[in-house]
């Protein structure tokens, strides 16, 4: 597995971890860590990138997802759905150096692993519709 999916993973089960304990980002981060045999400081730093990205911009990238949600309320899509979202939504809205279709076809790719068997195509909708009207002429985030 490539170091980037790997540490998507990781960022995918720090960030579910505290969607469903409710313990903050930071708290969940440190015990994965701490419990992990994992040392590669490249999977590390990306994994934490994305983290805490993720948990700086939550209110961001959480409207810009419910903006495109059709039908669904954010609160009561499928807790590992969500964090895919907001996964790869926080690459495509703040990380330009991440080509957006990388970005989405690794969120399909963890959809169709860790959700159920509808979450691909569900992923795959919302961070299209995303992609294609968030960003501006010059590829940098509106606003």
């Amino acid at each position: 597995m490539r170091k980037r999916t790997f540490s998507r993973e990781i960022a995918l089960k720090i960030l579910y971890a505290s969607d469903i304990t409710k313990e903050p980002v930071a708290e969940c981060c440190r015990k994965f860590w701490e419990n992990s045999r994992i040392r590669d400081e490249a999977v590390k730093r990306f994994s934490d990138f994305l983290v805490f990205g993720v948990s700086a911009n939550l209110e961001k990238v959480d409207k810009t997802i419910a903006r495109y949600a059709e039908n669904w309320e954010l609160g009561r899509m499928a807790t590992i759905d969500r964090n895919i979202l907001r996964i790869s939504s926080f690459e495509l809205l703040y990380a330009q150096e991440i080509p957006p279709k990388v970005s989405i076809n690794e969120a399909i790719e963890m959809a169709k692993k860790y959700g159920d068997r509808n979450s691909g195509k569900f992923v795959n909708g919302m961070l299209d519709k995303i992609s294609k009207t968030e960003k501006t002429s010059d590829g940098s985030p509106p606003g």
